[in-house]
């Protein structure tokens, strides 16, 4: 699972997710993205779960990249718990994706077979996502 190998506090506020991505949907390195279309926690799992999806399909030929990562703790209190006591310990980590933020990008395979390995990873979030190629780049 991916997380922090250091941080300097280790529990956070949640905060609110408003607005959209600073940068358009646009893409870096890679002819194909994944982009997120609304405003949603993506946790390390689910991002593993992503990763892995494209790479069985495309039988690790290309190249894929993840351009987020979770930084932010979510912490959780043991079931049948009173209240007070202080803050719970972590549970996992999450990434904050907000809409038009690229999430995956990959290059280096047929055109069938990004598309669906993209479409593989979309399943595997908990947000509302678009498949976006080289050519066709620009805003939501």
């Amino acid at each position: 699972m991916l997380m922090p190998k250091k941080y300097k506090y280790r529990k956070q506020q949640k905060s609110r997710m408003r607005g959209s991505s600073k940068t358009e949907a646009k893409l870096h390195f890679g002819n194909y993205g994944l982009v997120a279309l609304e405003t949603g926690w993506i946790t390390s799992r689910q991002i593993e779960a992503s990763r892995v999806a494209i790479t069985r399909h495309m039988k690790r030929a290309g190249k894929l990249w993840i351009m987020i990562f979770p930084h932010k703790p979510i912490t959780k209190k043991p079931a049948e718990t009173r209240m007070g006591k202080g803050k719970g310990d972590v549970d996992r980590y999450v990434s904050v994706v907000k809409r038009g933020k690229v999430m995956f990008e990959l290059t280096g395979v047929a055109d069938d077979v990004a598309l669906t390995a993209l479409n593989l990873a979309q399943h595997k979030l908990p947000i509302k996502t678009r498949i976006i190629k080289k050519a066709m780049e620009g805003g939501l």
